[in-house]
């Protein structure tokens, strides 16, 4: 551990390579499995959005509500990833493999405990949770179903994200990508026979995906068992590391739930225009959290890279990674805009059979695929700045950035509903949304152009 964020020493072996062609490498390396492992869990709720868009609009807009609390649920513990992978990382470039898996299994028996609270309090809460929503009797019926099975998977699914961020932070992103094919190939055929073969209808989308996060989260166990074993790593459940590891996640959960309180605040608005701008809402959130668990692929390779990086010393080679990673962020957005906006007219079709939900998606697809390079750079930067383990400024900036939120969040919502259509209501909605996403990139790139994180040893504290 070092004091000083300014130092430049020369990178040692445990650091990052030195030419730009070889960075790159090492980062294509991390990110391209990532990205294909990231993307697993949106494509578990596109795949239950899609078949639900044939049950009925209701449906489409119970689960829209139902899995944004859901997600919100689970998304708050996301620290249990990013936090173990920025420990991890750490220690491993400071040659200190056996102490990195022990963080690593500190991280997953606070998984299992904040996993059986969470999901206790959310399957018997989950008919007042959806009605906080406001939708119709008919969403929040079906979105309580919803909820209340899915709460049984929210245990392996925070076990799923210790896990993969133990990997993660031991340069491993393939073996996460390993457990999300095979979840969501199951995930798959056990929707499309419990929702139309059984007749379960939502309630079939949600039991698929629970045996399917089961199934994921003892796959991967099993792997970072054989990890700990070669490690001769302590596996026992240690009050003392367990509570350092809940303490140090505090900050990442601010920054989480000041995060998740936006999607909250948007989910809100769309409710207020009617089942048919939500179930629209519903399908254009699932599409950009698709799109952004894709540029989120750079900022995994950015945690992993940056916390080994720091901790083996090489400021150096993590600012030259840092540049290379934003830039390509933002192309990634650009791309994935554009084919976005190009293809707003083909995806519709494939979600509902409503044509005014066809319509009002195809709207708000124009404005996430405008966004969508803004998101590149703070998807980026945010994964730079939880690797170096930059969390407690983290915490206050998004705290920030919502509090600036909220006045556009109150503007929206006095918008008429009667006098605007859903259509209509989608540039409302959405473009409230990327003026968040455009504050939360400005606030990034001012702390990324200074030294002040850049903390380099085995620990930062």
């Amino acid at each position: 551990m070092t004091p000083s964020p300014a130092a430049d020493p020369d990178p040692t072996p445990g650091g990052t390579p030195t030419d730009a062609g070889s960075r790159a490498r090492e980062i294509l390396a991390l990110a391209v499995p990532a990205f294909f492992a990231l993307i697993a869990e949106p494509l578990f709720l596109l795949l239950d959005t899609a078949m639900i868009g044939r049950v009925s609009t209701e449906a489409l807009a119970g689960l829209s509500v139902a899995s944004t609390a859901l997600m919100t649920m689970v998304g708050i513990f996301v620290f249990l990833a990013y936090g173990t992978t920025a420990v991890v990382s750490r220690r491993l470039g400071a040659g200190d493999t056996r102490g990195a898996l022990a963080a690593g299994v500190d991280g997953v028996w606070l998984a299992l405990l904040l996993g059986g609270a969470t999901a206790a309090v959310t399957a018997l809460a989950a008919p007042g949770i959806v009605e906080l929503f406001g939708a119709s009797a008919a969403a929040t019926d079906e979105g309580a179903t919803y909820l209340r099975i899915s709460a049984l998977g929210i245990p392996p699914m925070l076990v799923t994200l210790a896990v993969t961020g133990v990997l993660r932070g031991l340069q491993d992103t393939r073996s996460p990508l390993v457990a999300a094919v095979l979840g969501f190939g199951a995930n798959a055929a056990l929707n499309a026979w419990l929702i139309f073969e059984m007749g379960w209808g939502i309630a079939g989308a949600a039991w698929g995906t629970v045996i399917a996060q089961v199934g994921m989260a003892v796959g991967l166990l099993a792997l970072l068992g054989r990890h700990v074993r070669h490690h001769r790593a302590p596996t026992s459940f240690t009050p003392r590391g367990v509570l350092t590891a809940a303490l140090d996640g505090v900050p990442l959960l601010v920054r989480t739930l000041s995060l998740r309180g936006v999607i909250l605040l948007t989910t809100w608005l769309a409710a207020g225009f009617g089942d048919v701008s939500l179930a629209a809402h519903q399908v254009a959130m699932t599409i950009w959290g698709f799109l952004a668990f894709a540029l989120d692929a750079l900022a995994i390779a950015a945690q992993a890279l940056t916390g080994k990086a720091l901790g083996a010393g090489d400021t150096r080679g993590t600012r030259a990674m840092t540049g290379l990673m934003t830039r390509w962020g933002v192309w990634a957005g650009v791309l994935l805009g554009v084919l976005l906006v190009l293809g707003r007219d083909l995806l519709p079709p494939l979600f509902s059979d409503d044509p005014e939900v066809q319509r009002t998606l195809a709207t708000a697809l124009v404005v996430v695929g405008l966004a969508t390079p803004v998101a590149g750079i703070a998807y980026v930067l945010d994964g730079v700045l939880i690797g170096a383990g930059d969390a407690r400024w983290l915490a206050v900036a998004q705290l920030l950035v919502l509090v600036a939120y909220l006045p556009v969040v109150w503007v929206v919502r006095e918008l008429p509903p009667a006098d605007i259509a859903p259509d209509r209501a989608m540039w409302w909605l959405w473009g409230a949304f990327a003026m968040f996403m455009v504050l939360r990139s400005a606030a990034l790139l001012w702390r990324a152009r200074g030294d002040a994180w850049m903390v380099t040893g085995a620990a930062r504290d």
